[in-house]
């Protein structure tokens, strides 16, 4: 695929699973989770039905935080899988996000784009304070962190993305969202028409049947060459 259209001034970006790496993290606290429980649980399939509960928590309003979000989820999944739920569980859930490191090519790439003159930002779904050890990692290259805590709402909804475009000044033209969440991300590029690349990193997931995105790379270092031949690097 060929990017078309202007140069953007703004690079945004979904964090989990597109800069850090949220299906591993989150299988490895699961674990650490389950291993305390009495019998034995498919750590795949109880994450699938923790997601579920997670988007569902996430539509519902009020707003609530993402720390609330992710305790009431699993708490709702220890329930559906009929084991016990403490907590201190939660407490390692949100404290292992933090932690979660990034995909081994995404620092050096993240500098490339930098050193060509995007400004880059991450619009996610959590908490200030949860993603910030997440950034941390990153190389010290992004400009603006804009967060569900800071917008009152979570992805696909309209009203983050927005505000995101809001803070920075800008236009949707004048930006390009890259992204590895095609039930979230990519819904939210369909309803509200920006410019997007997918980050395909094989997971299983797959955008809506009426969406296509501008292009689609399986990791984040593919991106310099779409610029390149974009004429925008």
């Amino acid at each position: 695929m060929t990017l078309t259209g202007p140069r953007p001034d703004w690079l945004t970006f979904d964090c989990y699973g597109t800069l850090i790496q949220w299906d591993e993290g989150l299988m490895a606290a699961i674990s650490t989770i389950l291993s305390g429980q009495a019998g034995t649980v498919d750590p795949g399939a109880f994450i699938s039905t923790f997601d579920g509960y997670e988007h569902a928590l996430e539509a519902e309003r009020p707003h609530r935080s993402f720390r609330e979000v992710s305790a009431l989820a699993l708490e709702k999944t220890m329930v559906a899988f009929d084991r016990a739920f403490d907590p201190a569980d939660a407490e390692i859930l949100t404290g292992s996000i933090g932690r979660m490191p990034p995909f081994p090519e995404v620092v050096e790439t993240l500098r490339r784009l930098k050193d060509a003159g995007f400004k880059l930002a991450i619009i996610s779904n959590t908490d200030d304070a949860i993603i910030a050890g997440n950034v941390a990692q990153l190389g010290g290259v992004i400009d603006r962190v804009i967060t569900a805590e800071q917008a009152g709402a979570y992805k696909p909804s309209a009203q983050i993305f927005h505000h995101a475009w809001n803070s920075l000044g800008i236009a949707r033209e004048e930006l390009v969202h890259i992204c590895a969440s095609p039930h979230l991300d990519l819904v939210a590029a369909r309803d509200l028409g920006f410019r997007t690349i997918w980050i395909d990193r094989g997971t299983g997931r797959k955008p809506p049947e009426d969406y296509r995105p501008d292009a689609r790379v399986p990791t984040l270092d593919h991106v310099p060459g779409l610029f390149q031949a974009a004429g925008w690097m």
